[in-house]
């Protein structure tokens, strides 16, 4: 079975329109935001790569920015366009990753590729993603860039849900180095800081933050959708505290990488 269709098979099981309402959920997205507009100015025009059903895309679009938006799944894009107001100031296509060539070079302030990272299995894949928002941001623009974390994906699946065993023998774990083996078959492609360090030496980024998005929060998804409201705004509070602590920003589900484009 090819990735694609590996890739389209998963997400037609899951609704991905709801994976950031739920209050665990919230956290990764509203760390991710409070990142995204340290850095966003007024009038500044956003490219969203693997745009999903839209949540990024159409919220920056309701805060008056132009947005364009890029999906390679049909079903997302069916999703955002059901979920657009006719105000909304947002251009969303079907298409790869791998090929912007619908965008010119240095056409956009703030470049987002938030999703695209999770799926990309080969370096040669990987390194043509990068170097695509590369082209189409402009000098001194920033790129967001999310991953899925190794460290994180071993403790909760291998150990808190029993699922070693499995991981052996999906061909999704070297046992003798616990290191991920990068297989499409596992959905996700799992990083170390490492790896990501290396992709980002092909490049002239400057990183500005290499954050934690969702930190502890899988660890407790039950306990946290069960907070009150105020124990939960802490608990955000507290999230934002440590999110760059680099000592434990391994143990994140999910990381942001933040580059500006120097050249």
């Amino acid at each position: 079975m090819s990735s694609e269709k590996i890739l389209s098979d998963f997400y037609f099981s899951i609704e991905e329109d709801k994976r950031l309402t739920s209050k665990h959920g919230m956290v990764e997205f509203t760390v991710t935001t409070k990142y995204i507009e340290k850095y966003l100015k007024k009038n500044d025009r956003i490219l969203e790569i693997g745009c999903g059903t839209g949540r990024y895309a159409l919220y920056y679009a309701r805060k008056n920015y132009c947005v364009d938006a890029i999906e390679l799944m049909e079903n997302h894009l069916e999703v955002l366009h059901k979920n657009k107001l006719p105000a909304d100031n947002i251009c969303a296509i079907q298409g790869n990753a791998l090929d912007l060539s619908a965008y010119p070079d240095e056409t956009f302030d703030v470049t987002l590729l938030l999703g695209p990272m999770y799926h990309l299995f080969t370096l040669e894949d990987k390194l043509k993603c990068l170097s695509e928002a590369k082209r189409v941001t402009k000098k001194n623009g920033v790129i967001f860039i999310a991953y899925c974390q190794f460290d994180a994906s071993m403790i909760q699946a291998g150990f808190i849900k029993n699922m070693y065993g499995f991981l052996l023998e999906n061909n999704l774990l070297d046992e003798k180095t616990y290191l991920p083996i990068s297989n499409p078959a596992g959905i996700f492609e799992l990083h170390r800081k490492e790896q990501i360090d290396e992709l980002n030496s092909h490049f002239n980024f400057e990183r500005l933050h290499y954050v934690g998005t969702d930190m502890f929060t899988h660890y407790y998804k039950d306990e946290i959708d069960n907070m009150d409201d105020n124990l939960y705004q802490k608990y955000i509070a507290y999230t934002l505290s440590v999110c760059e602590n680099q000592n434990l920003v391994g143990l994140s589900n999910h990381t942001l990488d933040v580059l500006k484009k120097t050249n």
